[in-house]
């Protein structure tokens, strides 16, 4: 199971106090458990796990291998939760510097003009080869009308269609609602593939729906592992769920002390991504009606030179969430010099792995020693099992910590509210 230490926090709320805030977390995992909370018809990604559909992860493994063996390029099209989570799993697995299949690119996550020019131009470059680019492009959405997106994927299907005419269509895949939308209307009229995300889980859920595996596979990473890691940490947290319980309750009991942000850190730069995905998963989940904690990412040891000052001896209303991963990534050792001019001779020889997690202790004692509760939540290796054990613990934690804040962890009615004020911005009729 995913491990979580919580002794960095305890010394921060009394004896009395844990126990209270645990018997309410029972009461909420028991509200997951049973499907009575608030926005229960979202409970769609522990379903996908309990009744596995084998058949759908070999289908998206087979097409995902057929791009693979043609792509140069392969575009995920989306925002939020339609690409967050892939992204964080392929920037986890994927070594630096290196690449295990076609070049995975983003597009449809915002609206930087000069960003999207720049990849289409980039697109029509020949290979080092000196042949033309094969690329391949994967739209995610729902609706199909989220503007980011919509506008990337209007700019680069024209560009396919242009490039590629009518196989085109071969080269472009949909991931989007079973029926109703914008998209579908499109699949319907171009012929694209389509794979559907469930109508029960939610996007910031969905990284366990073709959603997320599709781009995962096309990166060469292994779905079926990763699927199965999470569904293995879901029977495990249905035995035993006790961990889970007390970083709840103790989040809940920082909350309601006044802390007002948790710093989703790591000291492994693979892992920010993931820390992004963690920090949307919680973001949308609890920021409602007045309440939640603000989850920011902070990449270390890189940000401790930013804003490590600012954690250290700022306002005292910060918790900080520290994912590690407990095997070593490299053994690579500190070179040994003839001389010590750079000061650096008492770590020659040491595995740099072990000085980051020098880094990593001495920062946690320090900044408990200044006043800040920290959790430590760690994943045994980085791989995608792991990786799958770590999506469904997140996701089950902030139903659980949510339903605790008496709030349905499964909406994002203010996410909408934007989105309104700025199609009547734009212009757009009804």
């Amino acid at each position: 199971m995913i491990n979580v230490t919580l002794d960095g926090a305890e010394h921060f709320y009394s004896d009395e106090e844990i126990t209270d805030a645990r018997k309410l977390a029972s009461s909420a995992m028991n509200l997951v458990r049973n499907g009575t909370g608030k926005g229960s018809e979202w409970l769609g990604w522990r379903r996908i796990l309990k009744s596995p559909n084998d058949a759908e992860l070999e289908r998206i493994e087979q097409h995902a291998a057929q791009i693979r063996a043609d792509a140069d390029i392969f575009i995920v099209c989306g925002i939020g939760g339609s690409y967050q989570g892939a992204r964080a799993i392929v920037e986890a697995l994927s070594k630096p510097f290196t690449s295990k299949g076609p070049e995975i690119l983003f597009a449809g996550h915002h609206l930087g003009a000069q960003y999207l020019e720049q990849l289409i131009t980039y697109l029509g470059q020949p290979g080092s080869d000196g042949d033309t680019k094969s690329v391949y492009l994967n739209v995610i959405s729902k609706s199909g009308s989220t503007l980011e997106t919509a506008i990337a994927f209007r700019q680069l299907r024209k560009w396919m269609h242009d490039t590629y005419g009518d196989e085109a269509r071969k080269r472009i895949t949909a991931t989007t609602g079973e029926e109703g939308g914008v998209l579908n209307k499109i699949i319907a009229e171009e012929g694209y593939k389509k794979y559907i995300i469930p109508e029960d889980v939610g996007g910031r859920f969905s990284v366990l729906t073709p959603v997320g595996l599709l781009p995962v596979a096309v990166s060469g990473f292994d779905i079926q592992t990763l699927f199965y890691g999470a569904v293995a940490e879901c029977e495990a947290r249905d035995d035993d769920g006790a961990d889970l319980l007390d970083y709840a309750a103790t989040r809940y009991l920082l909350h309601e002390k006044g802390y007002a942000m948790d710093v989703l850190s790591s000291f492994e730069p693979e892992l920010q991504q993931l820390c992004g995905w963690t920090q949307q998963l919680l973001g949308e989940s609890e920021g409602k009606e007045g309440k939640g904690l603000f989850p920011t990412v902070a990449s270390y040891s890189t940000d401790l030179h930013s804003i490590g000052q600012i954690i250290q001896q700022g306002q005292r209303n910060i918790l900080e969430t520290v994912i590690t991963v407990a095997r070593p990534l490299s053994g690579l050792e500190l070179t040994t010099m003839d001389t010590d001019t750079d000061q650096l001779g008492y770590l020659a020889g040491k595995p740099i792995f072990e000085i980051n997690n020098g880094a990593l202790e001495g920062t946690v004692q320090a900044h408990i020693d200044g006043g800040v509760p920290v959790v430590r939540v760690e994943l045994e290796k980085l791989n995608e099992q792991q990786l799958g054990r770590f999506i469904y613990f997140y996701e089950l934690f902030t139903a659980v910590y949510v339903y605790m804040l008496d709030v349905n962890p499964f909406d994002q009615p203010g996410v909408e509210d934007y989105k309104k004020a700025m199609y009547k911005l734009l212009g757009k009729q009804g």
